[in-house]
């Protein structure tokens, strides 16, 4: 197992990553009062819940549970009021803990849930995919999604713990795990050269489920994520970089509808379009774009996207949290490991970009 921490003073918190973790003896310490709401889907439930629920009551708490249909297009408001149904129904109080165990909608909806029951409880994350344990349980993004935009409504709200354990990997489909290494990809392409190379000699071992490779993989994306965060919590600067590919993919899932395709699909030709961007802008070369494809490729993710009408792909664009007064910015790569965030961009260009990688 190893061990990393998100260094943010006095709410600093553990990621332990590694194979078969004992979830008794690693959430001990972290599980404050005597109730434990876990939320999960009906997906991961029938794998793993017993599991939990045995450890946890094992510590001697009080444990309730709330199942979910499973899947993006069930990250909204409805759903959400589903938890705070389950933790009023089981009479929890404000030193109860909210535990997510599934993927990226659950973690964050049981951590907007943990964000506002009784104006804040205690929140551990147990993410079972990929893409979760890469990116959305760590640093404290929670929020639902609205019809007009992804992730539009929520709260920052850090975990007292994260259990990252490569052997629920076993069970993720396929395309799952592909939509997980999209986010992978990311860290790479934004900030370590070293890493993408990595990635190019690993890919196979990673589709493979190589389980050391993976945890790797892990380990070096959480890495990244915990020390932007420690800087920039509230992604006033830094953090956004997190975001390449995402305002161009978060508008091809609103099009399409929650689901239609997965997060990491849909971030996967966005950054497709942002290197595509970047090199009209003269700032990296068409072979990096074909290298940068290539190695999505390789994960068996998407490089294009159906046909979008541009309007309504630029209206979607325009609901995207990094709009600040009035003004667009994008993540953009200066050069392959170092993106930016800016609005100097040409919006001719980004049209252009858009309409080049649809089918």
């Amino acid at each position: 197992m190893q061990t990393l921490h998100v260094e943010l003073g006095d709410r600093r918190y553990p990621i332990f990553i590694g194979s078969d973790l004992q979830p008794q003896e690693l959430l001990a310490p972290y599980i404050k009062g005597q109730q434990v709401m876990i939320v999960t889907n009906t997906t991961v439930a029938p794998l793993y819940l017993n599991h939990y629920v045995t450890a946890v009551e094992a510590l001697g708490k009080k444990v309730a549970t709330c199942i979910l249909p499973d899947g993006e297009k069930y990250k909204d408001i409805q759903h959400l009021t589903l938890i705070f149904d389950a933790l009023l129904e089981a009479g929890f109080n404000r030193d109860c803990t909210v535990l997510a165990l599934g993927g990226g909608v659950i973690g964050d909806m049981a951590g907007f849930a943990s964000a506002s029951f009784q104006r804040g409880v205690y929140f551990v994350q147990v993410p079972t995919t990929l893409l979760s344990q890469v990116d959305s349980s760590v640093g404290g993004k929670t929020g639902i999604n609205h019809p007009l935009g992804k992730n539009m409504i929520g709260a920052f709200q850090q975990p007292q713990v994260v259990l990252a354990d490569m052997s629920q990997l076993n069970t993720l489909p396929e395309r799952e795990l592909s939509a997980g290494l999209a986010e992978v990809i990311k860290y790479a392409l934004l900030g370590d050269v070293e890493f993408l190379e990595w990635l190019e000699t690993h890919m196979e071992a990673l589709v493979a489920r190589d389980p050391a490779v993976l945890a790797e993989a892990v380990y070096r994306s959480c890495a990244h994520k915990a020390r932007i965060v420690a800087n920039d919590e509230k992604e006033q600067g830094e953090r956004a970089l997190l975001n390449l590919g995402h305002t161009f993919g978060h508008a091809i899932e609103s099009y399409l509808g929650y689901g239609e395709w997965l997060h990491g699909e849909a971030v996967a030709t966005g950054m497709v379009m942002a290197a595509d961007l970047s090199q009209r802008m003269g700032w990296i070369s068409a072979e990096d774009v074909e290298r940068t494809k290539n190695i999505i490729s390789r994960a068996n993710l998407p490089i294009v996207c159906p046909q979008i009408p541009l309007d309504q792909f630029l209206a979607y664009m325009a609901h995207d949290k990094k709009v600040l007064n009035g003004q667009l910015r994008l993540v953009l790569m200066k050069q392959l490991g170092q993106a930016i965030i800016t609005k100097e961009f040409d919006l001719e260009l980004m049209k252009q970009a858009i309409l080049a990688n649809q089918a």
